[in-house]
């Protein structure tokens, strides 16, 4: 929610307007446009009557009393949106002509201020046209001069639409017996709005013009989300999957946890997690460029590197957008970090250290045709000192295809089928495959080939024969190369994490052989995949391994299994990687689930209720991880499940921050 500002001379001046009272020319001061987010006001024209809607969606000065205020919500510098009592805004229509009432804001519904004396006059600043009062029927219009109105302070005005938070306590602050305390994600992707050419994801984690702008359906999944053909087939029921496509108020068919495309990651739910005790949480820049390439509908770049750029330069206006919310730079509770002992400070005052890391398939322009690298050693020196420069701190080597640096674990099921066709439209070649040479191996590939029609048509050229696979467990005969190690090396030079997900069995082998002979610690499995034979040399390292965020009984299941892993005696702390923004299923409701609301957070401090988002209330019961919101909730039902281990299991959870910054702390270069 906007904090409400009104300060000085508008008040009085707002004050002595409702009161009737005149205000003398000579003693009036310009209103104070810039300090005026979260005021309710009505719109006085000169002729002393306010501006109301009318039947037909338009406006007219005609009105006897402030009947119809506006609340007034900050965009940015001294321009707002107009939020009316029937959930509208007031909007440009009809060209530069009109003005009429819109249900969801965008830049139709951007308003700029500007005092004129005691007054202010009114300019829509997509159309830079002022607000003016018609002389005939009193209607509003925009037009080169404007007429000056009168802000009057008003009651009555709507809440502006926003997300409950539904969380009541202090954020926990300090240390405990030296150490941080705080969950840490390990792996999502809150910038994924903008990959695989920015519209393939409906909605965004924010937007100036607030909830009713970010949270929107894409306009291709209409009608009724039939047109949603990369969510439905990679779900398995394509064409048959439906969804209603409206998100606010009542958000009916999403967010939720089994849908790939909409936006999980919406900034209030991201303050929920955080209010909840999430205290690290490592933003991953993904794209696939061959996937971007065959996606039909695109606005943004489909190179890797170009997308990293964008999506960098997202992180940092999301940072600059809640700052101004809580006072200014550096004020909110949404700090990017470049280095382990600036997140140990910032999670001490209670507030979220963002890791900066890269999850791309081609690195640097780093893929591969036919077996023929697409880079060499100067791309690569050249590629990660721009990385660093961005703030980067971890990436992975390879992921989804094989490109010049390694080879990759192979997806499984409808989405292995659709990446193994991509990898052959990017590389040249199937995924291959070798007899595994020892217990440690990939995926399982399962290609349906009934599912190269459609819309997947571009991915193969007319001709192709199709791959046909021996029987599982299958290896990739790809594994780490020699640019890979020399990627390595560099990413070692700079003290930077490396993630060993999405490597085949053999790259990992070899890549941990790398790190052990350098004795680095800085290894992170961040999402269940590599093969788990290879968690007790990561945790040897001393670096860190978490499983994906599944449902809280395999949850607990892989948490046991882990710390077993790295042994008794082990600086062990744990977390998990959602993966949300990501192509892959949050954890569902659990049958039997059984959170009570309100609940307690693990670290005491606050309290948790249901969390409502317009007209609808989540509940994990019944929801499971809906949005990303939910994780305080998932995290009970967490303990619960665990049963007489659920104290030792949050513990753990509770401690992973802190792991993650030792980790972090060993390797960094300063």
């Amino acid at each position: 929610m906007r904090r409400r500002r009104l300060f000085g001379s508008l008040a009085a001046v707002l004050t002595a307007a409702t009161l009737g009272m005149p205000v003398p020319a000579a003693q009036a001061a310009p209103p104070d446009v810039a300090a005026l987010d979260g005021a309710c006001v009505a719109l006085k024209a000169p002729s002393g009557k306010f501006v109301v809607r009318n039947a037909l969606g338009g406006y007219q000065a005609t009105g006897g009393a402030a009947s119809q205020p506006f609340r007034l919500q900050e965009t940015g510098a001294a321009t707002y949106l107009m939020y009316g009592t029937a959930n509208d805004f007031l909007g440009q229509g009809l060209g530069t002509l009109g003005v009429l009432s819109a249900r969801a804001a965008s830049a139709d519904t951007n308003w700029r201020l500007t005092a004129s004396g005691d007054q202010v006059t009114v300019t829509a600043v997509a159309a830079n046209r002022q607000l003016a009062v018609e002389p005939l029927l009193k209607t509003l219009a925009l037009r080169a001069t404007a007429t000056p109105f009168t802000l009057v302070t008003a009651t009555g005005c709507a809440t502006a639409p926003e997300a409950e938070l539904n969380v009541t306590g202090e954020p926990f602050t300090g240390t405990v017996d030296g150490e941080v305390r705080g969950l840490a994600d390990l792996h999502s992707h809150l910038t994924a709005y903008e990959f695989i050419g920015g519209d393939i994801h409906c909605g965004a984690p924010f937007s100036q013009y607030g909830i009713t702008s970010a949270l929107v359906d894409c306009p291709d999944h209409e009608p009724n989300g039939l047109g949603a053909w990369w969510e439905n087939l990679a779900g398995g029921g394509y064409p048959s999957f439906t969804h209603d496509t409206k998100g606010w108020p009542t958000f009916a068919d999403w967010p939720k946890h089994n849908s790939w495309t909409h936006e999980a990651m919406y900034y209030r739910w991201l303050e929920r997690a955080w209010r909840g005790g999430l205290r690290v949480y490592t933003n991953l820049f993904v794209n696939n460029e061959a996937l971007c390439q065959i996606y039909p509908i695109k606005s943004n770049p489909c190179d890797d590197m170009a997308s990293i750029r964008l999506q960098a330069q997202r992180i940092h206006e999301l940072e600059d957008f809640i700052d101004t919310q809580h006072g200014g730079p550096g004020q909110g509770w949404f700090r990017i970090v470049r280095d382990p002992a600036q997140a140990r400070a910032v999670i001490e005052q209670g507030k979220l250290a963002v890791v900066l890391g890269v999850e791309v398939s081609q690195p640097f322009g780093c893929g591969v045709s036919n077996g023929t690298p697409l880079c060499d050693r100067a791309d690569i020196d050249a590629g990660l000192d721009e990385l660093y420069d961005l703030g980067v701190r971890r990436m992975f080597v390879c992921h989804k295809f094989d490109n010049a640096l390694c080879g990759v674990r192979f997806d499984e099921g409808v989405a292995g089928t659709i990446i193994n066709a991509a990898n052959f439209a990017s590389t040249g070649r199937f995924w291959e495959v070798e007899p595994c040479p020892t217990s440690a191996h990939d995926n399982t590939i399962q290609f349906q080939s009934d599912l190269l029609s459609g819309p997947l048509d571009a991915l193969l050229p007319p001709g192709v024969t199709l791959p046909v696979y021996p029987s599982a467990p299958h290896c990739n005969v790809n594994g780490l190369t020699d640019l890979g190690a020399y990627a390595m090396q560099g990413m070692m030079d700079r003290g930077m994490l490396i993630d060993l997900d999405h490597m085949s069995a053999k790259a990992t082998g070899q890549a941990l052989d790398v790190l052990e002979s350098r004795d680095y610690s800085g290894a992170v499995s961040s999402h269940s995949w590599v093969d788990p034979s290879y968690y007790p040399r990561i945790y040897a390292l001393g670096g860190m391994a978490v499983p994906y965020g599944w449902g809280t009984e395999r949850f607990v299941g892989e948490w046991r299994s882990m710390k077993a892993a790295a042994g008794a005696g082990s600086d062990f702390g744990f977390g998990a990687g959602f993966d949300t923004g990501g192509f892959g299923h949050q954890p569902p409701p659990r049958p039997g689930s059984a959170v009570q609301y309100p609940f307690t957070t693990f670290d005491g401090g606050s309290t948790v209720d249901r969390q409502r988002t317009g007209e609808r209330v989540f509940d994990v019961n019944t929801d499971g991880l809906a949005h990303y919101g939910l994780v305080p909730d998932w995290l009970e039902d967490l303990r619960i499940v665990a049963g007489p281990d659920g104290q030792a299991i949050v513990a753990d959870m509770s401690r992973g921050a802190e792991v993650y910054l030792r980790t972090w702390d060993r390797v960094f270069v300063s």
